[in-house]
């Protein structure tokens, strides 16, 4: 994560170089707020990858500020506190904040802290890069696997690269002339026939009715199409 900028609010300027100059060490680029107001106009203008807060602040508690970043972030959130009291602590994780250092700290802890969430931010989105969900089937691309429930659902590779295809643009029609290279098929009008027998196979196994599909839907004289989440939610197909 060298680069990522990262917002240091305090009100106490000797913390604030400390830290500041630790950080700016480490690689990243360091924008500072001293007062709760200007805490979040930095944020909404800096758009940092972490914040660290301490709940002292002029103007604005930090508990408001974090409330504030809450309402449209999941950036993570380190708060600094000079007050080694159970309720701050508890009181700020419940707004929502994922973890804190008690004043005085050793600023190289801090660098490290502020690694380990942003490492572990990364790790979640790169999760959610590698999953895709159509219904209740959950699709790890990364795995090559496609569960219901929980349950492995067993495909073949066309079978496999067609569902993740056609579930990867919700809503977009693709043709089967589209999707002949997907499942491996040459040759004209025997490539269509291909296609469509790769789509009555995996709706056997997908489909908990493969007469009435929900999943996998044809468009008439066209190709195939997976629906918008919001009309798998309503029972529209």
């Amino acid at each position: 994560m060298i680069g990522a900028t990262i917002l240091v609010v305090d009100d106490e300027a000797k913390i604030v170089d400390i830290v500041r100059a630790y950080l700016a060490k480490d690689g990243f680029r360091v924008v500072t707020a001293s007062d709760g107001p200007g805490a979040v106009q930095a944020f909404r203008r800096e758009k940092p990858a972490l914040v660290l807060l301490d709940l002292m602040l002029p103007g604005m508690s930090g508990w408001d500020v974090c409330r504030e970043i809450r309402r449209d972030s999941e950036v993570p959130i380190i708060m600094l506190t000079a007050r080694d009291d159970v309720t701050d602590t508890v009181l700020g994780l419940e707004l929502g904040a994922d973890d804190y250092v008690t004043k005085p700290f050793e600023p190289r802890e801090v660098v490290a802290r502020v690694r380990a969430h942003l490492r572990r931010t990364a790790n979640q989105r790169s999760a959610r890069e590698d999953t895709l969900t159509l219904g209740e089937l959950v699709i790890d691309t990364g795995r090559r696997e496609v569960t219901r429930a929980g349950e492995t659902i067993p495909l073949t590779r066309a079978e496999f690269e067609l569902l993740q295809t056609l579930a990867a643009q919700p809503g977009r029609i693709f043709s089967r002339s589209q999707l002949v290279s997907i499942v491996g098929a040459s040759d004209g009008g025997a490539s269509d026939r291909v296609v469509d027998s790769h789509v009555r196979n995996l709706r056997a196994k997908i489909e908990i009715d493969p007469k009435q599909p929900r999943l996998i839907l044809t468009v008439v004289g066209f190709g195939y199409k997976t629906p918008t989440r919001d009309i798998l939610a309503s029972g529209r197909t």
